[in-house]
């Protein structure tokens, strides 16, 4: 007993016809007709009444179709089973990051997954938060960890870090003598930030425009530890995050701004085999 032989069964099962059974299955109609008498001998019974000009199913028929359905329905998952594995093995994956960001939960992500499954070419790119989202969007890149003030309706996603944004200074700095520190209280001194479109920048704006709060951008870097060496350099106010900042710098709370920025990964709706297992890697490292 053969797949084919099922599958013809079940073709002429379901038109009622060699004629169109032949047609969908793109055999001879002698074709179809010889492997199903083939494999009625096999089965010791008749399966197909052919007395008519309708073919119609005799008794044994009736009782072996549900059964050729279901074989037919298995050997097809092992296809799918063994496809998704083979599309595991090879191919692209396109990994986006924050320019100057290093987050070593996915470094372990990606250094297990490629232990895993080598066959697949990892490819690393650096670029500002904004322009990962749409190289994410236009499929330019798979999935990406990237700044956020909130993450993306139409990506899918998970947050790895959110946190309230600080202003940075040393500690002889005026705003270390005041209770209580304001958007306001910034905007007297010069402020050093990164670029417009990172995710801790927007967070940044999106206040100050809130607040009606115009400050004085002296200075951009995109690796947050160059704004805040340049901090510590006494040029200006550095906006960051708590966790950005270290020695020599004091981080002091921004009391009107709430709003946190996220370091998130983003990806669109994973379909290929190959990125839905780098995700799961990915949620494991930073879980």
């Amino acid at each position: 007993m053969e797949l084919r032989q099922l599958e013809y069964f079940v073709a002429v099962a379901e038109e009622a016809s060699f004629t169109r059974a032949a047609e969908r299955m793109h055999i001879s109609q002698s074709g179809i007709s010889a492997q199903l008498r083939r494999l009625e001998q096999q089965l010791g019974a008749k399966l197909i009444d052919r007395s008519a000009r309708t073919a119609t199913l005799t008794p044994a028929g009736l009782a072996a179709l549900a059964h050729a359905r279901a074989a037919i329905a298995a050997a097809g998952a092992v296809r799918q089973a063994v496809d998704e594995v083979t599309g595991l093995l090879r191919g692209r994956l396109v990994v986006g990051m924050v320019t100057a960001c290093t987050v070593r939960p996915l470094f372990d992500a990606l250094s297990s997954f490629h232990a895993s499954h080598p066959g697949v070419e990892l490819s690393l790119l650096e670029d500002a938060s904004h322009r990962l989202i749409e190289r994410v969007r236009g499929g330019e890149a798979d999935l990406a960890l990237t700044g956020v003030a909130a993450m993306p309706a139409d990506l899918e996603g998970f947050s790895v870090i959110s946190e309230r944004l600080v202003a940075a200074v040393p500690a002889d700095h005026p705003l270390t003598r005041r209770k209580r520190v304001t958007l306001a209280d910034i905007a007297d001194h010069p402020v050093i930030c990164m670029p417009e479109g990172a995710g801790i920048r927007t967070v940044f704006d999106r206040g100050c425009a809130t607040r009606s709060v115009r400050p004085d951008i002296a200075l951009e870097a995109s690796a947050p530890s160059a704004v805040a060496d340049l901090a510590a350099r006494g040029l200006g106010v550095a906006i960051l995050t708590p966790s950005m900042v270290n020695d020599p710098l004091r981080p002091l709370v921004i009391a009107d701004l709430d709003a946190s920025a996220l370091l998130a990964l983003v990806w669109r709706a994973a379909d290929a085999p190959a990125l839905r297992e780098l995700v799961r890697r990915c949620r494991a490292a930073f879980a």
